[in-house]
């Protein structure tokens, strides 16, 4: 099933997209700020985003500024009361990939929404490169300098979480939950384990490095 992110502060706007694409046969996500949709892409994965710009706290602008330093592929559409050509100009300088005038047809949405997804499965490789390190998500392989190096499928995961995320604190009990199941008993010592096993594993990655923060998580911190 393909996931899809609705950003939108019109609640009923939100609700009548959501619907729309649910009963296209997607599976769509409503919020309401740009602050929910970087919280909800943390913890799910989606294929399309379809985000307004004039929304409070953070417009449109800045959370596709944000998304593009994170996943550089995955297509943003953007749908706004905004018809000046400015406004068109800064999306697409930020990198997204259409834009629709509102009041949106929905069903002319959906044919937009297809054929930008048509060229995502294209052009997308679930694969992470950093440095002398490429993770592919699809293969489940972790290469270092050319070479494969031996992970488990735990530490691939917990790793790839990371690297997705540069700079974003995830909590011990975070992972946990992610990787282990919300019903485990496992101690959160686990996470702290695994952590140090990634560290030794890939001590020779020149691209980034685990970083503690103290009394919340871990982080992937990218090199300079």
């Amino acid at each position: 099933m393909i996931n899809i992110l609705v950003v939108e502060d019109d609640p009923n706007m939100n609700r009548l997209v959501c619907s729309y694409l649910n009963n296209s046969g997607f599976t769509a996500t409503g919020v309401l700020s740009g602050e929910d949709a970087l919280d909800t892409m943390y913890n799910k994965m989606f294929e399309l985003i379809i985000s307004d710009i004039m929304m409070p706290g953070m417009d449109g602008f800045e959370l596709a500024r944000i998304i593009r330093q994170i996943n550089k592929v995955i297509p943003i559409l953007f749908m706004s009361a905004k018809d000046d050509l400015p406004s068109k100009q800064k999306g697409f300088q930020l990198g997204i990939d259409d834009y629709m005038v509102k009041p949106v047809e929905l069903d002319e949405l959906l044919l937009r929404v297809r054929a930008l997804l048509r060229r995502a499965n294209i052009e997308m490789e679930r694969k992470i490169t950093i440095g002398n390190l490429t993770m592919d998500a699809d293969a489940m392989s972790a290469t270092l300098n050319g070479e494969e190096l031996p992970t488990t499928t735990r530490e691939f995961n917990i790793l790839y979480k990371l690297l997705s995320y540069p700079n974003k604190t995830f909590g011990r009990a975070q992972l946990m939950d992610e990787f282990w199941g919300v019903d485990t008993e496992t101690s959160l010592r686990a996470v702290d384990v695994y952590i140090t096993n990634l560290r030794q594993k890939f001590s020779e990655c020149d691209g980034f490095k685990i970083v503690t923060v103290r009394g919340l998580g871990y982080k992937a911190v990218l090199n300079d």
